[in-house]
């Protein structure tokens, strides 16, 4: 489950299922085959505040942002295996834009009123695998979309793969589990790690919202299927000593660090119990930093504040072959 530290980083039908019972265990990996398409609506929305004590410019440096962003990705699977009873996928994704000739990413305020014009394929394709052990890999395409589109796609992925960062794919209801994950991401502060604790609290009744060729999307129309729902809660842990925090790449730039940083995520993930694929997920996230750069020496020294909200949405949609061209 991979998590981008967003302070420092500037069709088929569904059949109806019947709820598992609390001594019932379920695969919740997904059940893809090639061929097979998906469309997603992805919410997107962070606030970074950052307040900076001097006018030093320095390498890495966070700056104040608003993201508030409303995308449509449509995923194509190209090929699926099972590798010693574990899935393994390759798959191509592509942003959705209106055909109004501009080629402009869809955006919230693109969306607000009446909009008729058919749904197109933006061009710019994503291509990427999804080992059995649930590493993304061999991903061509991300540097081509735009910054705010590069962090929803890698939003999107993490919580499609969700079933895959389990610790056991079969799963029943009140089943936990707990992951320790090193932080990715760059970051001033050094040893950034997040604890996991994750649990299938209950099954709800589900269905995919309908999406229109002109991209309106209505709320689903019953419920033609159950989810199970997991719930993530995660803590932000600094291993790193706050008298000296600084990473390794700050040191080859002759800089040292000091401070903290922490940080919680809360996200709920719907998966349907009938086909392993991820239905809904929401996602609350706040982070703050409080850091000192300085020269090796201790002089120039500038410290920032940093203070991030962020909140995402992933929406399963019903899918809209007969408007969109195949590759």
């Amino acid at each position: 489950m991979k998590r981008i530290f967003i302070i420092v980083l500037g069709m088929f039908s569904f059949a109806a299922a019947t709820a598992a019972s609390r001594d019932q265990r379920v695969d919740l990996l997904p059940k893809l085959q090639p061929g097979q398409t998906l469309t997603y609506l992805l919410r997107f929305r962070s606030d970074k505040n950052v307040k900076t004590e001097s006018n030093l410019v320095i390498p890495l440096a966070p700056s104040t942002s608003l993201v508030d962003i409303r995308e449509l990705l449509r995923i194509q699977i190209l090929d699926s295996q099972q590798v010693g009873g574990k899935l393994a996928i390759h798959a191509r994704s592509e942003f959705l834009g209106r055909d109004n000739g501009g080629g402009t990413p869809n955006n919230a305020s693109q969306n607000d009123g009446p909009n008729h014009q058919l749904l197109r394929l933006e061009g710019k394709p994503v291509e990427f695998t999804i080992s059995p052990y649930g590493f993304a890999e061999k991903i061509t395409g991300l540097d081509a979309l735009s910054p705010e589109q590069q962090q929803v796609w890698q939003e999107w992925l993490a919580r499609f793969a969700t079933a895959w960062a389990l610790r056991s794919s079969s799963a029943k209801i009140g089943d936990k589990w707990k992951i320790d994950q090193p932080e990715p991401a760059p970051s001033p502060i050094a040893g950034l790690s997040w604890t996991r604790d994750s649990s299938y609290v209950r099954d709800e009744p589900c269905a995919p919202a309908q999406l229109s060729v002109s991209g309106e999307v209505t709320p689903p129309n019953g419920s033609g299927d159950n989810c199970a729902v997991l719930l993530t809660t995660a803590k932000l842990v600094q291993k790193s000593s706050s008298k000296d925090a600084t990473p390794e790449d700050f040191k080859l730039h002759q800089l040292k660090t000091m401070g903290t940083a922490k940080g919680s995520n809360e996200i709920i993930t719907y998966i349907s119990l009938s086909t392993g694929i991820v239905v809904r997920a929401t996602e609350d996230a706040t982070q703050q930093m409080d850091v000192v750069v300085a020269k090796a020496d201790g002089s120039n020294a500038v410290r920032y504040n940093v203070d991030a909200k962020s909140q995402l949405e992933v929406l399963l949609l019903t899918p809209v072959l007969q408007a969109l061209p195949q590759h």
